[in-house]
């Protein structure tokens, strides 16, 4: 009778033999075959160009859903009291650095900072402060909530150019 150790021996240097030989096989082919190496070099351009296509389309993807949030924010509307500006902006901010934490709830993060900024009287120095303590995936995202809302008057305290760039691109 054969022992257990013997066939799984022998299982075990077919297995290795077979990829060896695979393995020369494929080298040999890379290195002789002309149309063998088109075809490679042909479909690492394809792959090339299905991997772009699906960056831009997560882009793309990623800038509606942040101009979505952006314009149900706005739908929602702001308040227009004192204190209740105060207390909006006050849990806004403390929302945005909870949620800063966690980069799978980045937009929800920048749209929280997004809320208390639209309340500030001066937005742009409050920017200036988020420029300095919110994460940069949270300040790009909160970059491009800025530039699609035309209605914030950022004009107040600093120059426009040195907001950063959204990065999404």
């Amino acid at each position: 009778m054969v022992e257990t150790s013997t066939v799984l021996s022998i299982t075990a240097a077919t297995a290795a033999t077979g990829l060896l030989a695979y393995a020369i096989y494929f080298d040999y082919q890379r290195r002789a075959d002309p149309d063998f190496r088109r075809n490679l070099r042909r479909e690492e351009r394809r792959r090339a160009r299905v991997e772009k296509d699906v960056a831009v389309q997560q882009t793309k993807q990623k800038r509606e859903d942040i101009h979505g949030a952006v314009d149900l924010a706005l739908k929602e509307g702001f308040p227009v009291g004192t204190n209740e500006k105060e207390q909006f902006f006050m849990s806004h901010v403390q929302q945005g650095e909870t949620l800063g934490m966690d980069p799978a709830k980045t937009v929800d993060a920048a749209l929280a900072f997004y809320k208390a900024l639209k309340v500030y009287p001066q937005p742009g120095d409050l920017i200036s402060i988020y420029d300095k303590t919110v994460e940069k995936r949270v300040l790009d995202v909160l970059a491009e909530m800025i530039a699609y809302d035309k209605d914030l008057d950022l004009t107040s305290g600093i120059n426009i150019s040195d907001i950063p760039s959204a990065g999404l691109d």
